[in-house]
C-alpha cells in the first residue's frame, strides 16, 4: 500500500526543520546579548516540542498540546534542582544540556508560558491555512 501524502504533516515538519537551526542560531549567537538569547531560545524550544507533538499526532488538541508542553518544560526546569551524579553526567553532554538544561532559573518559567502560547498561536495559524486534517 503506498504512503499517502499528508500536506499538513509536511508543513509541520518543514516548520520543525526551520525552527531547529533558528533556535540554535539565536541561543548560541555571540552577537546577541544573553537577555535575548536565553528567552528566544526557550521560545524556540517550546515551539519545537509543540510542533513535534502535532507532527506525530496531527489531530491533537492544540490548546492541550501547548499546556502539556509548557507543564513538561516547567517540570524539567524544576528537575534542574535535583542534581545526582548520573543526571549531572547526562547534563554534561550537549544533547543533555539542550533537553534537560543545567541550572534552575525562576525567570525561565514565564518564558515557557509565553513560548507555549506563541506555539499554540503558530499551530492555529497553520490550521487556518486550511491544511489541517
Amino acid at each position: 500500500m503506498p504512503i499517502k501524502s499528508d500536506p499538513y504533516r509536511s508543513i509541520v515538519l518543514a516548520n520543525i526543520l526551520a525552527i531547529v537551526p533558528l533556535g540554535y542560531i539565536v541561543r548560541f549567537s555571540p552577537s546577541l546579548p544573553e537577555y535575548i538569547r536565553d528567552p528566544a531560545g526557550s521560545v524556540a524550544y517550546q515551539l519545537f516540542w509543540i510542533l513535534v507533538v502535532i507532527a506525530i499526532y496531527p489531530r491533537a488538541n492544540r490548546r492541550m498540546t501547548a499546556i502539556w508542553v509548557c507543564l513538561g518544560s516547567c517540570a524539567i526546569e524544576f528537575l534542574q534542582l535535583y542534581q545526582p551524579p548520573w543526571l549531572q553526567a547526562i547534563r554534561a553532554t550537549l544533547p543533555g544540556r539542550l533537553v534537560l538544561g543545567s541550572t534552575f532559573l525562576w525567570s525561565d518559567l514565564p518564558v515557557y508560558f509565553l513560548g507555549s502560547y506563541l506555539g499554540w498561536l503558530w499551530v492555529r495559524w497553520l490550521d487556518r491555512l486550511g491544511l489541517r486534517l
